[in-house]
């Protein structure tokens, strides 16, 4: 795998869920803050969404919208002032009455309509890999020509497959959450393309440290040295060190370190497997060499670890 997956599928938890949205008129709609990601894709007319403690952002047809850290905010007709948003209708109980429906009565005006897919992914925000955490509050991505076609067509296809229930495609209960997922890879790895600013688009745009990263999450459990990362990379060990150190934040051997240990949880979160095999997994002679490390980085054993998360699935 590679980073951008790796970070994604250590933080993911459950399934993501999503609305296909047609409101007119006047509206507005609250999102509280939640332990997740939530996106909004504009699929026809406009918008606004704003914030807590950030500006309005005016959405346009194609825009589409990533809140990586759960931002609570609203999405209104108008840049709402500060009484309509105190007064904006709970985003569950909006979207019940806004759902695909029967087109909208002659007397609301047709260029006001709008058409949305709003979304929420679960995550562990908890374990976030630091690309993740880098991330703003806000990720915007407008509909420009030409720009992240992939992007488009993960749109397209997911505009297609969120009918009303009858008109749901064969297939649709595998697709759907595939395509979702396939949507949050492309938003990241737009913004990856698009930011200037972040140690993490500079560390993925060095072709050192870019390559020993993907040799790193390639096989985290091999037997890495210095020696034998920079033979990968093609450099020498201090000149790996020293760009690695400063584009990560951390030597190319701690960083290994903590994302064994990161992938440990992940797998104790997200399968039955012992602690032996998971050891074996993320490069780990034993069990106790694994659970002695894994208290050291996050202050918790295994076993505590995964109960701890199995209560809070469940719950």
């Amino acid at each position: 795998m590679d980073l951008v997956s790796d970070a994604i599928s250590a933080v993911r938890v459950g399934r993501p869920s999503s609305d296909r949205v047609r409101v007119g008129g006047t509206w507005c709609a609250r999102l509280d803050p939640y332990d997740g990601a939530g996106f909004h894709v504009v699929l026809k007319g406009g918008c606004w969404l704003l914030p807590d403690g950030g500006e309005p952002v005016a959405l346009g047809a194609g825009d589409a919208v990533l809140l990586p850290h759960g931002t609570g905010h609203v999405i209104a007709d108008s840049p709402a002032d500060a009484a309509t948003v105190a007064r904006a209708v709970p985003f569950t109980r909006w979207a019940d009455r806004a759902l695909p429906q029967p087109p909208l009565p002659a007397f609301q005006a047709r260029e006001r309509e709008v058409e949305m897919l709003c979304g929420k992914y679960r995550l562990d925000h908890g374990r976030a890999h630091p690309l993740l955490a880098e991330l703003p509050p806000l990720v915007h991505l407008p509909n420009r020509v030409g720009r992240h076609p992939e992007l488009r067509a993960a749109v397209d296809l997911l505009g297609g497959e969120l009918g009303e229930p009858a008109e749901r495609r064969p297939g649709s209960a595998v697709a759907l959450p595939s395509l979702l997922d396939l949507l949050l890879v492309y938003m990241i790895r737009s913004w990856l393309a698009e930011t200037t600013d972040g140690a993490w688009p500079a560390a993925l745009g060095d072709p050192v440290t870019a390559a020993a990263l993907r040799a790193l999450h390639s096989d985290p459990a091999g037997p890495w040295t210095n020696d034998r990362l920079a033979a990968e990379a093609g450099v020498s060990r201090p000149t790996l060190t020293r760009r690695f150190t400063a584009l990560v934040g951390r030597p190319p051997m701690a960083y290994l370190t903590w994302w064994r240990l990161t992938r440990a949880a992940a797998l104790l979160r997200d399968t039955p497997d012992p602690l032996a095999t998971v050891a074996r997994r993320v490069g780990y002679a034993s069990p106790y060499a694994l659970s002695h490390a894994f208290l050291r980085e996050f202050g918790t054993t295994p076993g505590r670890y995964r109960s701890g998360a199995e209560a809070a699935t469940s719950g």
